[in-house]
Parts: C-alpha cells; structure tokens; sequence
C-alpha cells in the first residue's frame, strides 16, 4: 500500500521582525534540513486558529522569536498498514529536522494502489504451485511435474 503523510512541524525561528519574514525563513531553513536526502518532502505554511475560532497566521512572533506552523507532505510507499506509512514518514522527516517538534495530521491512501493489489492477488503464484514444483533455490523441478504426468 502507498499513503501520502502530512506532518506539522513547528519551526523556532530567531531574530525576525515579522510574521511574513518569519514565515519566509523558516521555509528555507526546513528545505536546508531536508536536502538532499528528502528533496520530494513538500513544505506548505499552516493557518491556525484561535479557541475562538478566529483565523491566526502561521507564524507566532514575540521578541524577535517566532514559532512557524508547516504542513510536511510525504509519500510513503510499500507499508503494510496507515499506522505504519506514518511511522516511517515521522522517522525520515524527524531525523533531519532535529529538536522539532513533529505531529502526523492525517494519512491517506493514494489512489491506483488498490488496482495493484488486485491485479497481484496471489492467483499466478497458486498456479506456478499447482503445475510444477518449486525447490528451495527458486528453480522449478521438472521431474516432479512429469512425476504427476
């Protein structure tokens, strides 16, 4: 199965005089952490809101300090289970973006990965078995089909 996982990261940034600075700065400071290795990892700014309901901007600056929310998007492929896409994606993401805090939002399954598993169902693997007799090495025994014969 293959799932898409998006992460919030909360990114410290230090010595910015505004929110849109802020913003600008910590984009470019994940994109440093996450390159080379997980250049396919998207960024994207977060809006937040407040108990109230009101819409915050995504960055939060006091003292020339700021905490910025992002949305990290990754493609996990090959898991076993949603659970899982989302433990490899927070374990990729986590060990380049250190001392940030990490929370997996959502995981969804991408589409076209349903078509695979049907077309792979296990159907040509019950016929190969059916028919001839495999060893260990891989290889089929070709006296025990004519065994059978």
């Amino acid at each position: 199965m293959d799932c898409r996982v998006v992460v919030e990261a909360a990114v410290p940034v230090y010595d910015v005089e505004n929110a849109h600075e802020a913003v600008r700065i910590a984009i470019s400071k994940t994109g440093e952490m996450l390159n080379p290795d997980l250049s396919y990892v998207e960024i994207e700014t977060v809006s937040r809101t407040s108990p109230g309901g009101e819409e915050l901007p995504p960055a939060f600056v006091a003292a020339d300090e700021a905490l910025v929310a992002l949305e990290l998007q990754m493609d996990v492929f090959n898991v076993d289970r949603e659970k899982h896409a989302s433990r490899v994606a927070r374990k990729e993401i986590g060990q380049r973006l250190r001392n940030i805090p990490l929370k997996v939002l959502h995981v969804e399954k991408l589409e076209g990965d349903s078509a695979e598993e049907s077309s792979t169902d296990g159907s040509e693997h019950e016929e190969l078995a059916s028919s001839d007799s495999i060893d260990s090495s891989g290889d089929i025994d070709d006296n025990a089909a004519d065994a059978r014969d």
